[in-house]
C-alpha cells in the first residue's frame, strides 16, 4: 500500500503537470459517489486520518477526444466543487462548450474560474422515488425527465450532454474494483482510495487504447503521445519527471 499511495501521489502530479493549458471543444462533468470505510449513515467519528465515509470522485472528460483533463476526490460540497473547477481551469485554455449535472456547486465555481471561457448548460436530470429494494441494493431510481439548461453563455441546446462522462463512470467502477457496489473491496483509508484513482486515470489517458479513437489512447487523441504506452513506460515517466 506505501508503493500503491507513493506512485498514486506522483501519477497526479505528473498528470496535473502535463494535462495544462490544453486546446478542448467540449468537456462534461460529473461526480461519482463511493464510500471509505463506512457510508455517511453508519460513520460515527473519523477513525482514520482522512476521514471516512461518503466521498465523490468529480471527473471532467473532453466529449471528443475522451480525455480525462481533470479529477478530485473529496466531499460533495463547495469547497470541494471549487477545487475541481479549478483544477479544470488549469488544465485548459480557451474558450469551450461546458455541461454539468445539477450539481447546485457548480453554477458559482465555473464563474469564479472560467468566468467567459465556457459557453456553460446544465444538464438536470428527475428521478421517481427509489423503492426500498432499489434503495437497499444502491440501484439509481428511474429517470422520468431531463431538462437542458443555459446557464451563461451560448450553449448548443444539442451539446449540453453528461452521457459520455456518464459511460466513463461505468468505467472506473469496472476497472477499480474499490468503486464496486455491493462487495467487500471498498477501501479503508482515504489516501489509499486517491491512490488507486489516481493510478487508474493516469493509465487510461497514457495507455488504454479505444475503439471510438481507433485503438488511439486519450493522449494520443489529444497530440499528449504520439504511442499507447506501456505500463513499464508509464511509472518511468512518471517517476523520471521527479528527478
Amino acid at each position: 500500500l506505501g508503493l500503491m499511495n507513493y506512485l498514486g501521489e506522483r501519477c497526479d502530479e505528473y498528470m496535473q503537470r502535463e494535462i495544462k493549458g490544453v486546446n478542448v471543444e467540449d468537456v462534461q462533468c460529473d461526480e461519482l459517489w463511493s464510500f471509505v470505510l463506512c457510508k455517511n449513515a453508519t460513520a460515527k467519528r473519523e477513525k482514520y486520518v482522512g476521514g471516512c465515509g461518503d466521498c465523490y470522485c468529480f471527473t471532467a472528460i473532453e466529449r471528443n477526444t475522451k480525455l480525462i483533463l481533470a479529477w478530485h476526490m473529496g466531499k460533495r460540497n463547495e469547497p470541494h466543487t471549487d477545487q475541481f473547477v479549478a483544477k479544470l481551469a488549469k488544465a485548459t485554455v480557451g474558450k469551450f462548450h461546458l455541461t454539468t449535472d445539477g450539481w447546485s456547486c457548480y453554477p458559482m465555481s465555473i464563474w469564479s474560474h472560467l468566468e467567459d471561457r465556457v459557453d456553460y448548460g446544465m444538464l438536470v436530470k428527475i428521478y421517481r422515488e427509489g423503492t426500498p429494494e432499489e434503495r437497499r441494493r444502491y440501484s439509481p431510481a428511474k429517470i422520468v425527465e431531463s431538462k437542458r439548461t443555459r446557464i451563461f453563455g451560448l450553449p448548443e441546446k444539442a451539446k449540453i450532454c453528461t452521457s459520455h462522462v456518464e459511460r466513463h463512470n461505468g468505467s472506473i467502477r469496472c476497472f477499480n474494483k474499490r468503486m464496486a457496489r455491493l462487495t467487500y473491496c471498498f477501501s479503508k483509508r482515504w489516501a489509499n482510495h486517491r491512490a488507486a484513482l489516481s493510478l487508474l486515470f493516469a493509465h487510461y489517458n497514457f495507455c488504454r487504447g479505444h475503439k471510438t479513437l481507433r485503438g488511439e489512447t486519450p493522449a494520443m487523441a489529444h497530440g499528449l503521445a504520439n504511442h499507447a504506452w506501456t505500463v513499464r513506460e508509464l511509472l518511468e515517466n512518471v517517476l523520471s519527471a521527479q528527478s
